[in-house]
């Protein structure tokens, strides 16, 4: 069960630096339709949103990191993270879906469970 922990911690990180490569590709997007955009209003809009959007997935993606390391070290708190992390991923279809029904299976088993208090 220890390799599903492992499986798990890096589930969390690489859906966390998608979630950030995401987030920087729309950032990008955005501001380069501003700039081809004429009216300054809509320009300004666009870059508003870019900013929100950026910093959103920025704030959403840096605990599912920090979640991830702290599994590989086997962090109670860690654990407790990633199954909040993981329902809050059951949201998001088809990817964070599968990453969150495999997480919280993988936790919630009472040997893994039991890696956690011992560390």
């Amino acid at each position: 069960m220890e390799r599903h922990i492992n499986v798990v911690a890096a589930l969390q990180i690489g859906y966390s630096i998608l979630g950030l490569v995401i987030g920087i590709i729309l950032f990008t997007v955005l501001h380069f339709v501003g700039d081809f955009v004429d009216e300054h209003e809509a320009e300004m809009v666009l870059s508003i949103v870019a900013n929100i959007m950026i910093v959103m997935f920025v704030v959403l993606s840096i605990p599912g990191i920090i979640a991830g390391m702290g599994l590989f070290k086997r962090k109670e708190w860690a654990r407790i993270l990633t199954l909040i992390l993981s329902v809050l991923h059951l949201l998001s279809f088809p990817i964070g879906t599968a990453v969150g029904i495999y997480s919280i299976w993988a936790l919630v088993q009472p040997e893994n469970v039991e890696a956690f208090k011992n560390e």
